[in-house]
């Protein structure tokens, strides 16, 4: 192989590295306005819990579907039904309690405890702006998912990463795939790994390697994305006296943008 051969394989090296950051980077500032446009729909999440013993077996399953609609500005989530039935009138009634409640409460709050909560509610979302940081970016091919063309950027973490603030210290500890759509820089799915074990709550919860974690969007009113699916696979241990296999499946549906006029019925 000639020298200018090589020369050349190794710029397109480059050159990829550097575009498939810069396709992540650009995607992570387009997130924050598509998170803005996420507070203004309203829609069902339905979280299936699993949890394994031991031997492998199903120890105990449980369904959940909570109606999230906008309240005071913000989302809130009510639970409508349990194991995929409504839930029993009296059940249901002090569930419309707490939205009642809480919108009262929400109406109380001043300009600065709305400003505070929407502060919070960004910063749970920052630390995705270390992804380009933490990890060796790389363009592995394109694809087509639902007639939309795709980036497919795989995700190695970056020897030497040192997060700038603490909520992205787990990034260190991942590697995945994220696809990317080629015309609105959106996740459109992407597919996680944990490869160090990682803990939680004071060392409470010790998430062991292996554990997966796949996430879908769609768009939503050709000018939003929103999740589709959620999908996590994990093994740990609590307490340093329990292993546990727990997977857990959320899907979103019935998607509406809220306005004005809206109002919560039963």
């Amino acid at each position: 192989m000639t020298r200018a051969v090589l020369l050349a394989l190794n710029l397109a090296l480059i050159l990829g590295a550097q575009d498939a950051t810069e396709i992540i980077r650009h995607s992570v500032d387009r997130d924050a306005t598509n998170f803005e446009r996420f507070k203004n729909y309203t829609f069902l999440e339905r979280v299936e819990d699993r949890r394994y013993a031991r031997n492998g077996k199903l120890g105990s399953k449980e369904v959940q579907t909570y109606e999230f609609m906008v309240v005071g500005g913000r989302p809130y989530g009510k639970l409508v039904e349990r194991d995929d039935k409504p839930l029993p009138a009296k059940e249901a009634r002090k569930e419309q309690e707490k939205v009642d409640k809480e919108s009262a409460k929400r109406q109380r709050e001043s300009e600065s405890d709305k400003a505070r909560e929407e502060k919070d509610r960004a910063e749970e979302r920052s630390y995705l702006r270390e992804v380009p940081e933490a990890f060796d970016l790389t363009v592995e091919g394109t694809d087509q998912i639902e007639g939309r063309p795709v980036w497919i950027i795989g995700a190695q973490p970056k020897s030497g990463y040192r997060p700038k603030m603490k909520r992205a210290e787990i990034l260190a500890h991942l590697r995945g795939k994220i696809w990317v759509d080629q015309a609105d820089y959106q996740w459109v799915k992407a597919e996680v790994e944990v490869i160090d074990p990682i803990s939680f709550g004071l060392g409470v919860i010790k998430l062991a390697a292996g554990s997966i974690l796949n996430f879908d969007q769609v768009r939503v009113n050709e000018e939003v994305w929103l999740p589709a699916h959620i999908s996590v696979r994990a093994d740990a241990r609590l307490f340093y006296l329990r292993n546990f296999r727990q997977e857990l499946d959320v899907t979103y549906r019935d998607y509406h943008k809220f306005s004005a006029d809206s109002r919560v019925v039963e």
